[in-house]
């Protein structure tokens, strides 16, 4: 079959539904039509050196201009050369002399109901105090800092710390095990760790500190450990090796000036876990990925000064890197941090926050966003989210259905939908609707933004025809770029360069519509060949559920013989809905009749709850392994909760 051949996968998804921008929205929008969004998007395509460069001079502080904007020798990228800049300073010190020196930088909550709430003066000085405790322990300008902690004001004073003496920050999320942080001290050679005596969730204490006692005897680089007392709990202090975060903070001076930076200089390394081997430590540089998380924070959730912003990722993840950091503080902005869980002490917490602070701009992942549709409307109802205006979603494509309760219930008809697509590669937004510009479909992450030149091509590395799948390439460099593997160049070209030469492959399957609209159709391995039929597991979700019954979907291919590969769909119901076999033929004829008969799941496996990673993806390589009755292999450390594989496992018993 040839279009099984050339890499094609085919389109089953129909969606018709188009929701312009609120005209209100769009006269008030940074970029107001798409007429506007072409002329800039034309502009950054023809010369990406002359476009990037002209818009750093303006939006960063520079100690030393650089001399060319883009040097580009595939696959190395080297944007600004020869300028030295700071992100820290970027985002403090370039505040100061503003009428934002008193503005909320960063407002907190605790789990318990703790707040606080730090202005751009208060969070300037506690970054400057705290880079003098890290000077203070030896550490200097290109030592690397490893970073656990909870979601607490102090993560982001310690990345800004790093930022300004220029140390390389490894954040990792606040609920990896002690192999995991081991794994990642190994491979960056770290010199401090930073952690807390514990962290909130779900009304517990998570013993961080024991984990890192684990930790730090398989890491040997690591000399110092810094201890933040979030929690009343104990917890035991090596002596000459661990030091308390506030005796440090009590002799430090408020005066440390920021450290010029040269523009490629390394700012975080940040690690994803591959399927097997080791985790990869991505990359990011000074100057290129702080204009690009910047320009993005402000084009995609068009900031106005007086925004309370709320990213609900942890900054463990890219996302809270870059939209909970460092690109609102560059921007000026308000960024809203919350440390526990969205369902603690009730189902109502997330709707609580946003009434409670007068959130305008509120972004999630889908999979948040399918748990709210579980548990019922009526935790949104006792809210009153009237001070929304914008809403977002990132992490994974998302379900027109779920993107249609979202519409109607959250932001009540008058919100538009940010639907963003990027990557921990990618530092920063690489496709979304523009909130004042795009006619937005359920579904789709719409249009690239200004800069970023996608390809959709076959296994062959050509390009495919408009509303066939195929793999998702860009073509062209941007500020944003992860910049190698740290300390690995090989895997760095092997794994984005080499499958499509002089192309980044970004590992996603996608498809262009008739009207340059794309829409992401899962991972290059979540492909189906169902009777010849390549079918992405995306669509095949979505079918299931805009079922009434089902909150949220998987599905995987198991080994068949007569097809070559089935259909498996492991599903979870909305609340009050009892499984039972006639719901399963109800949902095979579901699919059947939205998609087709040669799609209608072979099986149907009613869950409680589905693997998914602390990020939120569902860990489909695993369904995959259940489904084929095999035992699971490769990394599963990124699992959040590995009682639901047990659950499973025991299903299928």
């Amino acid at each position: 079959m040839a279009e099984a051949k050339s890499g094609h996968i085919v389109n089953v998804m129909r969606e018709e539904r188009l929701f312009p921008p609120p005209q209100e929205f769009s006269e008030r929008a940074r970029i107001r039509s798409m007429e506007e969004y072409q002329k800039l998007w034309d502009e950054a395509a023809a010369d990406p050196g002359k476009f990037w460069g002209d818009m750093a001079k303006e939006e960063l502080h520079w100690f030393k201009p650089f001399d060319k904007a883009l040097e580009w020798n595939i696959p190395f990228a080297r944007w600004f050369a020869g300028g030295l800049t700071n992100v820290s300073y970027n985002c403090l010190d370039a505040h100061l002399n503003t009428h934002r020196a008193n503005k909320a930088a960063i407002i907190w909550e605790g789990e318990p109901g703790d707040t606080v709430v730090l202005t751009y003066r208060t969070l300037h000085r506690e970054v400057c105090k705290f880079a003098n405790c890290l000077k203070s322990l030896g550490v200097t300008k290109g030592d690397r800092v490893s970073i656990y902690l909870p979601m607490v004001p102090e993560l982001a004073i310690a990345m800004l710390a790093c930022a300004r003496i220029g140390a390389i920050h490894s954040v990792v999320f606040g609920g990896f095990s002690s192999e995991a942080i081991a794994d990642r001290n190994q491979d960056a050679q770290a010199k401090v760790q930073i952690t807390a005596n514990g962290g909130w969730r779900r009304g517990k204490v998570l013993p961080l500190k024991t984990i890192v006692d684990e930790a730090l005897e398989k890491s040997p680089s690591v000399q110092k450990c810094i201890v933040l007392k979030r929690t009343g709990t104990e917890c035991s202090m090596q002596e000459g090796r661990d030091v308390w975060w506030h005796d440090l903070m009590a002799k430090a001076s408020p005066d440390c000036p920021a450290e010029p930076m040269d523009a490629e200089a390394s700012l975080f390394i940040l690690y994803t876990s591959g399927s097997t081997g080791k985790p990869k430590g991505v990359r990011h540089t000074t100057a290129g990925y702080n204009l690009y998380a910047k320009k993005t924070f402000e084009w995609v959730f068009d900031n106005r000064e007086d925004d309370v912003f709320w990213c609900t990722a942890d900054i463990g993840w890219i996302t809270g890197h870059s939209y909970i950091v460092y690109g609102p503080l560059s921007a000026g902005a308000t960024s809203l941090i919350y440390e526990g869980a969205p369902n603690w002490p009730d189902e109502g917490r997330f709707w609580e926050i946003i009434e409670k602070y007068r959130v305008h701009v509120f972004y999630t992942a889908p999979t948040a966003i399918r748990a709210f549709i579980k548990w019922g409307d009526g935790w949104v109802d006792k809210h009153d989210l009237s001070s929304l205006r914008l809403l977002g979603t990132v992490g994974e494509g998302i379900n027109p259905e779920a993107w249609m309760w979202y519409h109607r219930k959250v932001g009540a008809e008058r919100c538009p939908i940010v639907d963003t697509w990027w990557q921990t590669e990618t530092g920063g937004i690489m496709m979304t609707p523009l909130p004042g510009a795009t006619p937005t479909k359920p579904g789709s992450c719409c249009t690239p933004l200004p800069g970023i030149v996608p390809e959709v091509v076959g296994e062959d590395g050509k390009p495919v025809p408009p509303g066939s799948g195929g793999w998702l390439t860009i073509t062209q460099p941007w500020p944003g770029m992860l910049r190698g593997i740290w300390g690995d160049d090989e895997r760095y070209k092997a794994q984005y360069w080499s499958d499509v030469p002089g192309k980044y492959l970004c590992g996603d399957n996608a498809r262009c519509d008739e009207d340059g609209y794309y829409w992401i159709m899962g991972r290059i391995d979540d492909v189906l060949n169902v009777s010849g039929h390549r079918l992405s597991t995306i669509e095949i979700e979505s079918a299931l559920v805009s079922h009434d019954d089902v909150a949220e979907a998987a599905a995987v291919g198991r080994p068949d013989d007569l097809t070559g590969e089935a259909v498996c769909a492991f599903v979870t119901l909305t609340g009050g809905t009892d499984p039972s076999d006639a719901l399963k033929k109800e949902l095979k004829a579901h699919v059947a009749k939205e998609i087709g008969k040669f799609a209608a799941p072979a099986d149907i496996r009613f869950t409680s709850a589905l693997p998914k990673t602390r990020s939120g993806k569902i860990m489909r390589r695993l369904l995959r392994d259940i489904a084929a009755g095999r035992e699971s292999a490769g990394d599963t450390s990124t699992l959040e909760d590995f009682s639901v594989l047990a659950r499973l496992r025991s299903d299928e018993e």
